[in-house]
């Protein structure tokens, strides 16, 4: 994974809950998991209106 391997893990994990605390890391993980949801939404809409537009103009291609 990345070529990080798990010691790296393991001391980016406590450094992380050492700076945070024990507390806050769910709430980070939330807004994360939330952003990342928002982005894929974001790629898939923009993804869906460009075969719209893809379709659009092969039918407009296709009757000429």
């Amino acid at each position: 994974m990345f070529g990080i391997g798990t010691t790296e893990l393991i001391v980016i994990f406590l450094v992380i809950l050492l700076l945070f605390g024990g507390r806050k890391i769910p709430e980070i993980a939330r807004g994360i998991g939330k952003g990342i949801r928002e982005f894929k939404k974001a790629k898939d809409g923009i993804e869906d209106s460009l075969k719209e537009e893809d379709k659009k103009e092969e039918d407009k291609e296709k009757k000429q």
